[in-house]
């Protein structure tokens, strides 16, 4: 195992003997097969308080995890797309509650469905355009297709609605979102759904400039973010982990080899819903961007009001009131969303250790983070097992680290 409790625990105000209790859940996870390895950074009051990577990056390979491990992030990339949104939004392109088709005109006119199958659906006219504001909170009626759970799932899987696998442009996958039917009337109900794809979309269309291009000059690159991108590049392709699942026996089975990964090359399609590949150190440089409140060693992306509003609950009440009651392996009663991220509103009523304001969002492949204004705290976990919810290792961590304060 490489690290664990750092000099600067107790400055930050943990207890190093219970947060070093994080060395034996790491190596359990290791031991018992639930995952292949995995990084830990837990940072707090300015510095990094618990530094560990335990197992394999790559089992085949014989690769540990390291500190410079390259992992998919997945849908940890919404935050940053939502990041690039809200510049746009900031230099006044737009309103929250403009609606998307003034710059995408293959969005008017949407039709909801209200009944049958994907052969012969039966729609309703859309009472309202979809906003930015719909985009940003999943409430804009647009769904997944890996959903599997309606009919307009399975629309999404026939018709090739699908941001990861396609061979095809960007803007050529968002007109074919464009041309199915909703699943619930705008701003009615929280889903999950390729809505920040869209907004990655809507990114290149108002600025004029390809959305990797845009994400990477104007986000990543100033926040020193160096080794997250849309590909992993030839001379880091040592570092990316391979990806696993859960196999018969119980333990991790390969899914994507590093080295024919799709992210092992450069690709036409740019998602901003989940595309990126990175490290945990790199995602670390995001949070104390965000807790900072738009600023990371002397650059500035954002206002502090537009970061405080990103991370304000939207909802009407919290997700289970918007229709998802759980998601993944966590219940979503007691935790709203803001523009891009879930927001913590009772922790008491989410039964989980954590404070009111906390901010947080997931990967498809068990990746993690939270940052936690109250307590000027932020997590990252990163590993390589989809899909998320095959274990509750996010809620175990989430209690783990909650407990080793002491201050």
């Amino acid at each position: 195992m490489q690290g664990g409790v750092t000099s600067e625990a107790t400055a930050t105000g943990f207890a190093p003997e219970r947060l070093a209790r994080l060395d034996g859940w790491m190596r359990r996870q290791v031991e018992s097969g639930r995952l292949p390895g995995l990084n830990l950074l837990i940072w707090r009051r300015g510095a990094v308080a618990y530094r560990a990577a335990h197992g394999m990056a790559d089992i085949e390979a014989g690769r540990s995890y390291a500190d410079d491990t390259i992992v998919r992030i997945y849908s940890m990339t919404k935050p940053l797309t939502s990041v690039a949104v809200m510049m746009l939004y900031e230099e006044g392109r737009f309103q929250l509650d403009d609606p998307i088709a003034q710059f995408l005109p293959a969005f008017r006119n949407m039709r909801v469905y209200t009944g049958g199958s994907r052969v012969l659906p039966a729609t309703e006219p859309a009472q309202r355009d979809i906003t930015f504001r719909d985009l940003l909170t999943h409430t804009s009626g647009l769904t997944y297709g890996f959903m599997d759970a309606t009919p307009v799932d399975a629309l999404y899987r026939q018709n090739g609605v699908d941001f990861q696998t396609s061979d095809a442009t960007l803007a050529e996958v968002v007109e074919k979102a464009a041309a199915q039917p909703l699943l619930a009337q705008p701003g009615t109900a929280w889903n999950y759904s390729i809505a920040t794809d869209v907004l990655g979309h809507l990114v290149a269309v108002i600025s004029g400039q390809e959305f990797a291009d845009f994400l990477r000059t104007r986000v990543l690159q100033p926040l020193g973010m160096m080794d997250t991108d849309f590909h992993v590049p030839a001379e880091k392709l040592s570092r990316f982990a391979a990806c696993y699942q859960r196999g018969a026996d119980g333990r991790p089975a390969l899914l994507d080899a590093p080295a024919t990964s799709r992210f092992a090359a450069p690709r036409r399609i740019a998602s901003g819903g989940g595309g990126l590949v990175g490290t945990a150190a790199d995602y670390l440089r995001f949070c104390r961007f965000m807790l900072n409140r738009g600023e990371l060693d002397g650059v500035r992306l954002l206002g502090r009001k537009t970061v405080e509003l990103m991370t304000s609950n939207h909802l009407r009440g919290d997700m289970a009131d918007m229709g998802q009651a759980r998601f993944a392996e966590s219940t979503y009663v007691g935790i709203g969303f803001g523009l891009g991220v879930s927001v913590m509103l009772d922790p008491a009523k989410a039964q989980i250790l954590g404070s009111a304001g906390e901010f947080s969002w997931g990967g498809m492949a068990s990746t993690t983070f939270w940052c936690d204004p109250a307590e000027d705290l932020a997590a990252v976990l990163m590993t390589q097992l989809v899909p998320s919810s095959t274990y509750p290792i996010r809620r175990e961590l989430r209690v783990l680290a909650y407990q080793a304060i002491v201050d």
